[in-house]
């Protein structure tokens, strides 16, 4: 083909950035303000972060006080929060097998030992599976909202009340969603873990925050993600007189986010919703274009105070589908249009598979979806002109009329 030709049909990426004049001036403003690591704009970032959640909520969870914490990813979140929660060595923790090896090897971090889960067929926790896979030496439970879409928290409350299990939600995929009227980030989770990665709902490029009641689990997360240090760093260089003293009381880690970083993300934030209300734009134009095909829409809501949150536009193509999967992608390649697959479940994955004996008939709604499962386009980023770009192709490639 062409370049000519070729220049014809505009690439649609995957995940389309959506920055604006304001994050880029923001970055600016702080780089020119020679706070270049974590400072004013991180401790802002938080405050500002935990107040949008609790201001969706109304009065949270019973008035409670919600703790953010700012990080350099997401999986630091994860990982902090276990260890925060003395999650160790003998331990296990229940995770579902369709999620981002990230969730499960924070586990392995620690020593402890990931335990996966089969899915129900909304690629959620099967709590039931859960439940059977709860052993003496069982500590935590980890949901993962995919692609946005809230996982049953009441089911996952009961079963880790039942089970006297510590809940950290995996809610990179899910900001700001809501679950039974309740903000996803308010609740009676221990810990619920964000991610601000460039491909997400809102971005800091890279980064994480975690939402929590409990002050001392706050504190702890605060110490461990910067060496162990027993005083927050801020505090040590911006308050007059703080000194220059302080103490390691534990082995920690760097994973404070910077305030550049915090900038672009406090700009985010105040868009979030209309970002979000973007992204479900384009979902009802993609469901009413697919609507005919032989494919099955994603999930939505299952309840009518549910609000998903719409990172990621999961289809799953039928048997009498014109292509399979893999040869729908390479189809979509040649017409310069992104797609992945969220995700080859864990179970699949050569390390898991081979240190756990994991076998594929042990996960049978996982292994009846992934053959099928393909992600579309979908960002607040993405033009009109690209949206019916990519509802041309994929009709043109699965025989629509």
């Amino acid at each position: 083909m062409s370049e000519t030709a070729d220049q014809a049909r505009p690439a649609v990426p995957f995940a389309a950035p959506d920055i604006g004049e304001a994050e880029i001036e923001a970055v600016v403003e702080a780089m020119r303000s020679g706070w270049l690591t974590t400072g004013p704009r991180a401790a802002a970032f938080e405050a500002e972060f935990a107040a949008f959640v609790d201001d969706l909520g109304g009065e949270g969870a019973n008035g409670a006080e919600l703790h953010a914490v700012a990080l350099n990813s997401a999986t630091a979140g994860l990982h902090l929060a276990l260890e925060a929660l003395g999650v160790g060595p003998g331990d296990e923790v229940l995770v579902p097998t369709w999620t981002f090896t990230s969730t499960a090897e924070v586990v392995r971090y620690l020593g402890a030992d990931p335990v996966l889960v089969d899915v129900t067929d909304d690629l959620l926790l099967d709590l039931d599976a859960a439940r059977a896979a709860i052993t003496p030496r069982t500590r935590a439970v980890m949901p993962v909202h995919l692609a946005g879409l809230p996982v049953d928290r009441a089911g996952v409350a009961a079963l880790a009340a039942d089970a006297g299990l510590a809940v950290v939600e995996d809610a990179a995929h899910s900001f700001p969603a809501m679950s039974s009227g309740v903000p996803i980030g308010i609740g009676e989770s221990d810990a619920v873990v964000f991610s601000f990665y460039a491909t997400k709902t809102m971005t800091t490029g890279e980064g994480g925050m975690v939402l929590t009641h409990d002050a001392d689990l706050a504190r702890r997360i605060r110490t461990m993600r910067l060496h162990g240090i027993s005083r927050d760093v801020f505090d040590r260089y911006s308050t007059p007189g703080a000194g220059w003293a302080y103490e390691i009381v534990a082995p920690g880690y760097k994973y404070n986010l910077t305030d550049p970083a915090a900038a672009m993300g406090r700009v985010q934030l105040g868009r979030a919703v209309a970002m979000r209300d973007r992204r479900r734009e384009i979902v009802a134009r993609y469901d009413e274009a697919f609507a005919d095909l032989p494919v099955d829409l994603p999930p939505h809501e299952r309840r009518t105070d549910d609000l998903h949150a719409w990172h990621l536009y999961v289809l799953r193509l039928r048997p009498e589908a014109p292509l399979g999967r893999d040869a729908f992608i390479a189809r979509l390649g040649q017409e310069r249009i992104g797609a992945s697959v969220h995700f080859i479940p864990l179970h699949r994955h050569p390390y898991w598979r081979e240190t756990y004996g994991l076998v594929d008939a042990a996960f049978p709604v996982a292994e009846r979806h992934y053959p099928n499962v393909v992600s579309l386009p979908l960002s607040s980023g993405l033009t009109e002109a690209q949206v019916e770009r990519v509802v041309e192709v994929v009709r043109d490639a699965l025989g629509g009329r």
